[in-house]
């Protein structure tokens, strides 16, 4: 079993599905109040079933008991922050060999076609999956059509189909996008990329019967999981809502019956 082997099956489980905790925002946006406690949050969710982790440099090696085992996937691009101008594209801040070091399973970078900055984002996933590899480390590509630029146009499924596909024509082992809106459009999306796609949740709050009726529609038309965040750790109770989450994940359990994980008296 190859070392690439051996990452990905710290982030998936047999059924080659994952719950993906994305806790890296802290890099370039406010966190706060809410991960004011990562430690505390990371265990509760660990312990409550997500597979792994999308994080940070910091979180991973100050907390890294808290983790309990889970896979890490590292944000490797940095360098900006919401208060800059955005005048300047994400840069690569860390190398695979860092993450080697750190102990991670998997990288994560951007791919956004269209965007303003396409060449340089787009020359840094190529070079970074070409390092990545070399190193036996599976590489993530957060593939969004024109980045977080804007534009009524820029997700169509037929754009976002094209940014996951051409992520892992680029080498890209895993993908983390937008839910189409479909299951036909995304079930299309499935068919056509031939990695793994997860979908994220996105900086809005989302009602949590709409937000697990959007992973129950991903997951029947060939979706492996999810890769979540702030919908999550924002949550009033983020344990119970990661149960929840990774009850409908893992044994395809109806949407009210996740909402029922998440609120007993549901």
């Amino acid at each position: 079993m190859s070392n690439t082997t051996n990452r990905m099956n710290h982030i998936f489980r047999p059924d080659k599905k994952t719950f993906i905790m994305a806790m890296d925002h802290g890099a370039n946006f406010n966190v706060l109040p809410a991960l004011k406690n990562p430690g505390k949050i990371i265990r509760e969710i660990a312990e409550a079933g997500a597979d792994a982790f999308l994080t940070t440099v910091g979180m991973t090696e100050k907390f890294g008991e808290d983790f309990i085992g889970k896979g890490i996937i590292l944000r490797i691009d940095g360098g900006v922050s919401f208060l800059g101008d955005r005048s300047k594209p994400l840069q690569t801040v860390v190398t695979a060999e860092d993450a080697i070091r750190i102990g991670a399973d998997s990288i994560i970078t951007m791919g956004f076609p269209g965007s303003k900055f396409e060449n340089e984002i787009l020359s840094n996933l190529s070079r970074n999956i070409m390092d990545a590899h070399k190193w036996g480390i599976p590489v993530t590509s957060e593939a969004l059509p024109r980045g977080f630029e804007g534009g009524d146009d820029s997700r169509t499924p037929e754009n976002v189909i094209f940014a996951c596909r051409q992520s892992v024509e680029l080498g890209a082992d895993i993908i983390k996008t937008v839910y189409t809106g479909d299951q036909e459009s995304f079930k299309e999306l499935t068919e056509s990329v031939y990695a793994p796609v997860v979908i994220l949740g996105g900086s809005k709050k989302v009602p949590e019967r709409q937000l697990l009726q959007e992973i129950k529609d991903a997951m029947e038309v060939g979706g492996a999981g999810v890769a979540m965040g702030r919908n999550i750790w924002g949550h009033e109770n983020p344990a119970r809502y990661a149960a929840a989450i990774a009850k409908l994940i893992h044994e395809d359990c109806s949407v009210d019956a996740a909402l029922k994980e998440l609120n007993p008296k549901f």
